[in-house]
Formats: C-alpha cells, sequence, structure tokens
C-alpha cells in the first residue's frame, strides 16, 4: 500500500511537525514613518476597469458607528447619549470609490461639539471637502431622555424617545434638515368601547374594550432658519394624542390613565389626523409625513395608517416597515 504523504499546511504547523509555509505574527514595535505611509498601496489608484456598471451611485458610506456625542435640550441643558451615525456620499460616474474612513473621522474631529441639526452641515461641508462629491447625508440616530410626571401622583420617571437627526447636502449646495421622532402611547377601540357599553345596557355583562400600546413616527423637514427641538415634537404628540404611556405610577395613576384612555378613545386613521394637524400648524416644520401602528390586541395582525402633509413633490406616504414601529 502507498503511504499517505500528508500536504504541506500554510498558516499552521502538520502533524508530522513541519513549519507552517508562512509564518504568522504581529509586529508591535513597527514604527510608521512618512515614507512607509507613502508605500502603502491606495486602491484608489488601481488601473483596473470598473466593474459592472461604470455609472453614478447615489450613495456609498459607513452605517452604525457609535460614538458619544454631545445634545442641547430645549432648556439648553447639554447631555452625552450614546450616537449611532450613518453617513453617505454620492459617487460619480468613472470613479471606483471613496476613502470611507475620512466620514468617520470627519465626526471625531468634531466629536466635542454640541451637536444639533445645524452642526451638521458643518460636517456635510467637511465631507464634500475631503470626499469629491455632489450630493452628501448624514444620519444621527439616539435615545433622548424626556422626564414624564406621573399623571396624579406627582411621581417623575424618564421617558425615552427613539429620535434621529439628519441633514442633506444637495448638488447645489442647498441644505435640509429633519428630525424623526417616536411617540408610543396607548389606543382604546372606538368600536371595541361601543360594544362594551351595549353589553353592559342590554345585558348588565362587564366588558373591557381592547387596547394597546401603539407608536407614531413622525419624520419632519424643517423650514429654513427654523428652529425647533425634541421638545417641541414630543409636545406636539401630547397634545394630538394625549395617551402616551406611563414611567412611574400609582393606583391613583393608573385609574387616570383608565380615564385618560376613554376620554381619548381612537382608531388608528384617528391618530394619523390627530398628528397631521396639530403638524400642519406649526409654521417651523415645512414638510412630513406621520406612520402610527396600533399592535392590536384583538387581532394577530397589527391597524396601520400612513399620512404625509401633502405638498407638490413633498414627503410622500410610502412607508412600509411597519414592523420597525413594533414597541
Amino acid at each position: 500500500m502507498k503511504k499517505h504523504i500528508a500536504a504541506p499546511l500554510y498558516l499552521h504547523r502538520s502533524a508530522a511537525g513541519r513549519a507552517p509555509a508562512i509564518q504568522r505574527r504581529y509586529d508591535a514595535k513597527l514604527k510608521i514613518t512618512p515614507a512607509y505611509r507613502d508605500s502603502l498601496p491606495d486602491m484608489m489608484e488601481t488601473g483596473e476597469p470598473i466593474p459592472g456598471l461604470a455609472g453614478p451611485i447615489q450613495q456609498v458610506g459607513v452605517s452604525n458607528f457609535r460614538l458619544p456625542l454631545r445634545f442641547a435640550t430645549k432648556g439648553s441643558e447639554v447631555r452625552t447619549l450614546e450616537a449611532s451615525i450613518t453617513g453617505t456620499v454620492s459617487v460619480e460616474a468613472g470613479l471606483k470609490g471613496i476613502n470611507m474612513s475620512r466620514i468617520v473621522r470627519t465626526f471625531y474631529e468634531n466629536k466635542d461639539a454640541v451637536f444639533s441639526l445645524d452642526a451638521l452641515r458643518r460636517v456635510l461641508v467637511q465631507y464634500r471637502r475631503k470626499i469629491p462629491a455632489l450630493q452628501a447625508r448624514v444620519r444621527v440616530s439616539f435615545s433622548y431622555p424626556i422626564v414624564q410626571r406621573s399623571l396624579r401622583s406627582g411621581l417623575e420617571g424618564y421617558q425615552f424617545y427613539a429620535v434621529a437627526y439628519e441633514g442633506r447636502m444637495e448638488a447645489d449646495g442647498t441644505f435640509r434638515r429633519f428630525i424623526q421622532f417616536d411617540f408610543v402611547y396607548s389606543s382604546a377601540c372606538p368600536c371595541s368601547a361601543e360594544l362594551s357599553e351595549h353589553a353592559r345596557d342590554k345585558r348588565n355583562a362587564y366588558a373591557i374594550a381592547h387596547s394597546q400600546r401603539s407608536k407614531a413616527r413622525l419624520f419632519v423637514e424643517l423650514a429654513p432658519k427654523a428652529r425647533l427641538t425634541i421638545e417641541d415634537l414630543q409636545a406636539h404628540c401630547v397634545e394630538a394624542l394625549h395617551t402616551e404611556t406611563q414611567v412611574m405610577v400609582r393606583r391613583e395613576d393608573e385609574q387616570a390613565f383608565a380615564e385618560l384612555n376613554g376620554a381619548h378613545i381612537k382608531f388608528v386613521e384617528d391618530a394619523a389626523r390627530l398628528v397631521h394637524a396639530r403638524l400642519a400648524g406649526d409654521r417651523r416644520i415645512h414638510d412630513f409625513w406621520v406612520a402610527c401602528t396600533h399592535l392590536e390586541s384583538l387581532h394577530s395582525h397589527d391597524a396601520v395608517s400612513v399620512i404625509c402633509k401633502g405638498l407638490p413633490g413633498g414627503l410622500t406616504a410610502d412607508f412600509m416597515d411597519f414592523r420597525d414601529l413594533v414597541c
């Protein structure tokens, strides 16, 4: 029988004790000189043809890199919050790609600034200076705390809101500012409430109308030079929907919440229209859309609605990612 000869290994020592063909080691003492850095290969300088279509790409960049950023409240208090950042630029036809680390480095150069929608303009200008691009956008997502006072007992607790600041720099230099804001509330079904009262009146049967945790997502574009805070959007939602979920409660608060839901029963269509009315009346808001979902306790599916301001050529009601509104 022919004796089996083991093939040599490239990265690991063989069973026969033969050393690997390639030695794996990390040189922790290596000092990088300017000459060494200049000698490193740069894929932007390759002469190979662009694979596939050599046309433009609308967005190229990085998503979900994280760092702590400072945000100012409506009362000018500065809070440091963990932020998730997505930054992209357009790539023109004939250009192979971009140096994506420059997007990250731009944020680190601004990490000590107090971040606002207007601060994103500075970031985008730096983007376009470092990375030749006609268009650029950045999105900063974070969880924003606001103190909520209970309905009757006076207890206080932090309510956290999913927020995103977004800035877009168009090819002509126009800067557009957007805020995305999620608001969680309770929705009691008007039909179920009516049927419950019918059962109580006609048959003396005790019944409870179904209600459920619900969410409204607001996406608003600010008017030029307007100032709109997260607290302003939260106030719009409270005034429109009334039944925000509670943080700290005693029995008197739970009773009050039941009464509040009874006073403000609403279908998902009602929720969208109520928020629309509040936003449409705020001159600081140029355009918007609102998506609502009621996580039905009656059904195995959810009730949803989407509404937009309705400006010609403006934002549209094409939101479909309702699973992202599960709360």
